[in-house]
């Protein structure tokens, strides 16, 4: 059999309802919205970590953090792990990945130096907009060296330390505070050409590999780093929207009344519109590189025979609870993320409202490709509700980090720490998830149908190594 081409169009930190797919109209996202007229669109999907390192390692070897040992930032992922890539190479795949991966810490590191390949044949990695020597920096110096020194998002601020630390001057020009940037403000407009975002250079790249995969089917991820912040992008994306006109979040009277008034200051109606018009805007620029990653594969004749995966690695706050950014204690805002997947034999045009996990991900593209699902994944396939629509969902999904865990049932949202403290919110009565139930008599029966839940599903998954025999 002719195993089908496997393209993941990964973004960083586009929470779910950032797609005009998902009922969002303000957000302009036409090639998205295309691509989940089809293919199936799961509403509800939730990674299984909220910050990028655990939740990508997770999402590509289809295991939960806990399992893998990797539940917070910083942690390299030793290459050992069985990913996606691994298994699809024993099956004559030719696998890629262009952009970010993240499976390495940033701030410590020479990103000139050759990067583990971790299953990939191919890699160009630029895990930041141009503030690393990288993939992304050598692309855009061969292709306009005069605007090389425009093209940095700001030096974080972890890299600045270390690179103080240990007396290293890299020589690349960044913009804003030589101390670090601060993330989370207003749209910024990327100071060199539309053309040498790092958007561009992941649509680019991606588009030429796609270009020179001949026969033998491939995996392929375009790892974008867009909309994570600093909300920088070209100014014809940033026209697209009006200020005035975009909404600001939806607050409880007790979180308006910490809102400061003045325009300039965070959390403010203003700044919350200006926060909206830089991620939206990034949005869009993905968006418009999907198009043209999709269109290549058309002029390829490659799209009938390529399975097409949009997602993301997590959500952003963009201002709820007065939080920008992502992380504990995952809420809907920064657990829930899009998933569209557009298979050769699958469904068009299909809503799935049920729970799903990015875990699912990994045995869903194995299944669909006719490649046994090993045992030691976790995930569940969705290959019969991509091809036939009938096959039954999972009722709950589990987010976690370091010491704590996080169930999401149809309705509520329960959080145990490894101290015992515990919340529950009733998503069904407050969807912005801002009052805690957890203390009050009449959710009693809730949270301990809660926690029995939770330690049923921590015990389905455990995934003991295999006797050899009887004794």
């Amino acid at each position: 059999m002719r195993r089908p081409n496997i393209l993941i169009l990964y973004t960083d930190q586009q929470r779910w309802d950032a797609l005009g797919a998902n009922g969002n109209q303000e957000v302009i996202t036409p090639n998205l919205d295309a691509l989940a007229s089809d293919g199936v669109s799961f509403k509800r999907h939730f990674v299984q970590n909220p910050v990028c390192m655990p939740s990508r390692i997770s999402m590509l070897s289809g295991r939960y953090p806990s399992t893998l040992g990797i539940t917070r930032m910083g942690v390299p992922v030793p290459e050992d792990i069985v990913t996606l890539p691994h298994t699809l190479k024993q099956y004559g795949y030719r696998t890629a990945n262009i952009g970010k991966l993240h499976f390495l810490p940033h701030a410590n590191r020479d990103h000139s130096l050759p990067h583990p390949a971790y299953g990939f044949d191919h890699l160009e990695i630029a895990d930041e907009p141009g503030v690393y020597e990288d993939a992304y920096r050598a692309w855009v110096r061969r292709r306009a060296p005069e605007q090389i020194d425009s093209i940095s998002a700001g030096i974080p601020p972890a890299s600045r330390v270390w690179q103080r630390t240990m007396g290293i001057d890299d020589g690349v020009v960044h913009r804003g505070d030589p101390e670090g940037r601060h993330d989370f403000d207003r749209a910024i407009p990327f100071a060199a050409d539309a053309g040498l975002t790092h958007s561009a250079f992941v649509g680019e790249q991606t588009i030429e590999f796609i270009g020179q995969t001949g026969e033998a089917p491939f995996l392929c991820i375009a790892g974008f780093y867009s909309p994570h912040a600093p909300w920088m992008a070209p100014r014809k994306y940033l026209e697209l929207y009006d200020v005035e006109k975009l909404s600001p979040p939806e607050f409880p009277d007790r979180i308006n009344a910490q809102r400061p008034q003045a325009p300039e200051a965070q959390f403010s109606d203003a700044q919350l519109r200006r926060a909206r018009q830089g991620y939206y805007a990034m949005i869009s620029e993905v968006d418009h590189y999907v198009g043209r990653i999709l269109d290549s594969l058309e002029a390829n004749g490659k799209r009938n025979d390529t399975i097409v995966v949009f997602t993301s690695d997590h959500g952003e706050w963009l201002g709820d609870h007065l939080r920008y950014g992502k992380g504990y204690p995952a809420a809907d805002a920064v657990s829930r993320v899009p998933l569209i997947i557009s298979a050769p034999e699958g469904l068009r045009d299909q809503a799935h409202n049920g729970v799903v996990e990015a875990i699912d991900i990994v045995p869903t593209l194995l299944e669909l490709a006719g490649i046994q699902i090993p045992t030691f994944l976790q995930g569940q396939s969705l290959a019969g509700l991509i091809e036939r629509g009938d096959q039954p969902g999972k009722s709950i999904a589990l987010t976690e980090g370091d010491g704590w865990k996080c169930l999401r049932t149809d309705r509520y949202r329960y959080l145990v720490h490894a101290d015992g403290r515990e919340s529950l919110w009733d998503i069904e009565a407050d969807p912005g998830e801002y009052f805690d139930v957890a203390p009050r008599g009449d959710y009693a029966g809730a949270l301990a149908d809660c926690r029995k839940t939770l330690l049923q599903r921590l015990l389905e998954i455990e995934r003991p190594r295999p006797r050899a025999w009887a004794y």
